[in-house]
């Protein structure tokens, strides 16, 4: 009988931070066939921690091949929902082994489990964030992050910066924005993506009153995307553009900086949302939430975002590798 050809993408799942939750929503998104149908799936983690995790949630990995990175050693202490260096850096080499995976050609997409911040640093690496991270791997220096979900969608000029130095707004970087976020829609299935773009003051300036970034930096950026043939609006009043949007106004918002992006996101549709990973090389999607420390290791955590993520990712590397040129003809 001849062997069927599997033709699912290779997708390879971060365990996250290994005393969070990761290793159990890794469990409990590849317990639903649904979502275990829909690609090949490998998850970057520890043997000795999933053990601990199939264990709390009474499900075995069962359809999914483990990396096992060996840096939580069975037998050595172990406890879910503690700060440690050591889970800080095992956190870290999961995804920087997936990054690799995925710029070698073995996966066409990464969805990462949550890391904590914190922990990763008592390791000795700065760290801001998986995004930062991957983008720096993949040699990338134009990273942005975009949160999507059915009811809502925002793209970040900025994210993990101060706040004042989030207000020095950069024209061609809003461009880039807008750019990068369109063409995500696009892999997403948008074929001319709406895009409203934010406005950095309270009223979008109202004409100058409360700045003049808006006008005199914003709308040119906007006028770009414009003669490039996207369709791209604004500056919009921040405090009204995300209602439109969610009624069905525009397919995605261009947020300023992080928390103007993130509030309306995660108000709108927190367990939905998944946070994708702009302007690297790769396919990357993750959960947005964070490690919850606080219910780790008591087969609490909610599965639905890492879901969304994996959902999201196979969709993505599915258009790609559809609009790949058929090798060796």
């Amino acid at each position: 009988m001849p062997q069927l050809i599997d033709n699912r993408p290779a997708i390879v799942l971060t365990m996250g931070d290994p005393a969070g939750v990761g290793p159990e929503i890794v469990l409990k998104a590849l317990a639903d066939p649904s979502v275990a149908s829909l690609a090949r799936w490998i998850v970057a983690g520890d043997a000795a921690v999933l053990e601990r995790a199939e264990a709390v949630t009474g499900l075995k990995l069962s359809s999914a091949e483990l990396r096992d990175a060996g840096m939580i050693k069975p037998g050595e202490p172990f406890a879910f929902g503690r700060l440690d260096a050591r889970y800080g850096a095992a956190g870290l080499e999961y995804v920087r082994a997936a990054t690799l995976m995925c710029l070698r050609g073995e996966a066409s997409a990464m969805v990462t489990a949550p890391l904590n911040k914190e922990a990763v640093t008592l390791s000795g690496r700065a760290f801001t964030g998986h995004t930062e991270f991957i983008a720096e791997l993949c040699g990338a220096t134009e990273s942005r992050m975009l949160l999507w979900s059915e009811r809502l969608s925002t793209v970040h000029v900025t994210t993990h910066v101060a706040l004042r130095r989030a207000c020095d707004v950069d024209p061609q970087r809003v461009l880039r924005t807008i750019e990068l976020g369109h063409d995500a829609m696009k892999l997403l299935g948008f074929e001319r993506p709406r895009i409203a773009v934010c406005g950095l003051n309270p009223h979008a300036g109202e004409h100058g009153l409360f700045g003049d970034e808006d006008q005199k930096l914003i709308l040119p950026a906007i006028a770009a995307a414009k003669e490039h043939g996207i369709a791209a609006t604004g500056p919009h009043a921040p405090d009204t553009v995300f209602l439109q949007a969610v009624r069905g106004a525009y397919d995605l918002v261009v947020a300023m900086y992080h928390d103007q992006g993130h509030i309306p996101m995660k108000l709108v549709d927190f367990e939905g949302t998944v946070n994708i990973s702009l302007g690297i090389p790769i396919i990357r999607t993750s959960v947005d939430h964070g490690t919850a420390f606080d219910i780790a290791g008591k087969n609490l955590a909610d599965a639905r975002s890492m879901k969304q993520a994996m959902r999201v990712a196979a969709k993505m590397a599915a258009s790609r590798l559809a609009a790949s040129p058929v090798s060796g003809n």
